[in-house]
């Protein structure tokens, strides 16, 4: 929490108390729980021929869950609904399995919602919403029918983070392009879609929406308007073109709830505003609704900005008691542009039974677009713990997953780097070191490491920066990048393994071998040539 000094100047300025400070009228304020005004109603049926209205022979569908962003009500037997809203709530349909909700055709965008703002979004840096008028007599949800087989594949793009339109197009070339044609069923972002230029969402859509499937995102601190008051504005644009910040949807038999893990406290006496980490009562209620509606089979996968581990202590400990009635959950973020893995249990707060994986994904970003360029144009941007930017393949199968790490523009094989002096005196061969960074392994990762034809041994997870990201670092700081951004400073990387080498080794090349097995049983090689001298 914020120190009381500042609560009280964050409450001054929305009340326009402050000289100096914009004045917010009522308009512009949050609205509690419940100032509900009105009464949506509606249905939400079954779009046979795909018009997208709801014509006499389309029959409306039961037991189809639709919110206001804290309630949740079961459509009747015709489908039928009934839902309070206040001047500035967004319907939205929970998609059942088996069902699919419109789809923007150009932008392969979900319109699983409807925007009311009868006035419209108050005016900020970049356009939210333009005044919606009346409520409407019926707000209806089309649904069409499709197949989801319990076996599907997803994809999750961490920070994809471009600051202008020549960013936009690096990821282009450097991630979307190779994963047109995946089969995958969707797609998700993990926050930071723009970097701060809310403009750019519209063109990123154009590109996104080529990998030709539909593509659900989430907010990230850096898809906010730094000029809104308070939380409730800050995102106005984001709404506008992805609706909801927070919502859920069941694919095959996996119950995806999306959060939006992102709290905005308006500038207070000419000062920027700040974000932390944080849901919000509504959201808090919104997700023991959802949940409670759920079938306890189902896996719960948790896909946020921010990771849920940052929350504050209240409301985590909420939503770790809510997740922890399920025997299948796992949870995704992005934000801090590293690939970490942990498994939560009780120490961390965890009240489950069985431990809790939640992992930080690689970005498309990367380092945000730095170093130096190849000869394509295209920043290398590495990542500060050693991995590559890249993607993340998600596979299900009933509540079970497998994740796949993808490096941009690198095969799939290309799972870890070794590194260790090209040549090495044999004298010093006992000092000699061997350092693998596994670029998606976690504390359940077993790597091991064998020279020449010897036996495989099991080596150790290091906790020590990626030597050769410091090397990379180091050399374009000597020379500057031509054209490219400086490199971040690096961290310690949570996916390193050290070992060593045989102090017998005669001079000459070898060969250093290291496999490394992850948690699902899938098996990496990978192989570094060195040279003995006398």
């Amino acid at each position: 929490m914020p120190h009381p000094t500042r609560l009280l100047l964050i409450l001054a300025t929305l009340l326009g108390l402050l000289p100096g400070t914009r004045t917010v009228t009522a308009q512009d304020m949050p609205n509690p729980a419940d100032a509900y005004t009105q009464t949506a109603r509606g249905h939400v049926f079954d779009d046979r021929n795909g018009n997208g209205r709801r014509d006499a022979d389309e029959p409306g569908i039961p037991e189809v869950g639709v919110s206001n962003g804290r309630d949740i009500v079961l459509t009747d037997a015709d489908g039928a609904y009934e839902l309070p809203v206040t001047e500035d709530t967004i319907i939205f349909v929970l998609k059942p399995r088996g069902w699919r909700t419109a789809v923007d055709p150009q932008l392969n965008l979900p319109r699983h919602y409807y925007l009311h703002k009868p006035s419209g979004s108050p005016k900020l840096r970049y356009p939210g919403v333009a005044p919606t008028g009346p409520l409407p007599a019926a707000v209806d949800f089309p649904l069409t029918r499709q197949e989801e087989p319990d076996r599907f594949r997803v994809i999750l793009f961490g920070d994809p983070q471009p600051r202008n339109i020549q960013e936009i197009e690096f990821l282009a070339h450097d991630i979307l392009e190779e994963v047109i044609g995946t089969d995958a069923a969707f797609a998700m972002t993990l926050g930071d879609i723009v970097f701060d230029r809310l403009d750019l969402f519209q063109p990123l859509n154009e590109y996104t929406a080529r990998i030709g499937m539909p593509i659900y995102n989430v907010l990230g601190n850096h898809d906010l308007d730094f000029e809104a008051p308070h939380d409730k504005l800050s995102d106005e644009t984001f709404e506008l073109h992805y609706g909801p910040t927070y919502y859920s949807f069941d694919y095959g038999q996996v119950h995806f709830l999306v959060l939006d893990t992102v709290m905005w406290f308006g500038a207070v006496e000419g000062k920027r505003g700040y974000y932390r980490a944080g849901l919000g009562a509504d959201q808090l209620a919104f997700i023991r609704n959802d949940l409670r509606r759920t079938p306890k089979n189902r896996l719960i996968v948790v896909t946020m900005h921010i990771p849920m581990l940052e929350l504050p202590d209240e409301e985590k400990r909420a939503l770790y008691g809510l997740l922890a009635d399920f025997p299948h959950t796992v949870s995704w973020s992005a934000h801090h542009h590293v690939n970490q893995q942990w498994f939560l249990t009780e120490k961390d707060g965890w009240p489950g039974t069985e431990p809790h994986h939640h992992t930080t994904l690689v970005t498309g970003s990367g380092s945000w677009w730095a170093g130096s360029p190849d000869q394509y144009g295209i920043p290398h941007t590495q990542m500060r713990d050693g991995a590559p930017n890249g993607w993340t393949t998600v596979a299900f199968e009933g509540p079970r997953y497998v994740t796949r790490f993808k490096a941009a523009r690198r095969p799939w094989s290309h799972q870890m780097h070794i590194w260790t002096a090209e040549t090495i005196p044999h004298a010093d061969l006992a000092a000699a070191e061997v350092l693998v960074n596994v670029f998606n392994g976690s504390p359940r990762t077993v790597v091991e490491l064998r020279v020449n034809d010897g036996s495989w041994q099991r080596i150790t997870q290091a906790d020590r920066e990626d030597p050769f990201y410091l090397a990379l670092k180091a050399g374009e700081e000597q020379e500057p990048p031509l054209r490219g951004r400086k490199l971040p400073a690096t961290v310690k990387s949570s996916h390193l393994w050290q070992g060593g080498l045989p102090t017998t080794l005669e001079p000459g090349v070898h060969l250093v071998e290291v496999r490394a097995t992850d948690m699902f049983g899938q098996q990496d090689v990978g192989r570094r040539l060195f040279r003995v001298e006398k």
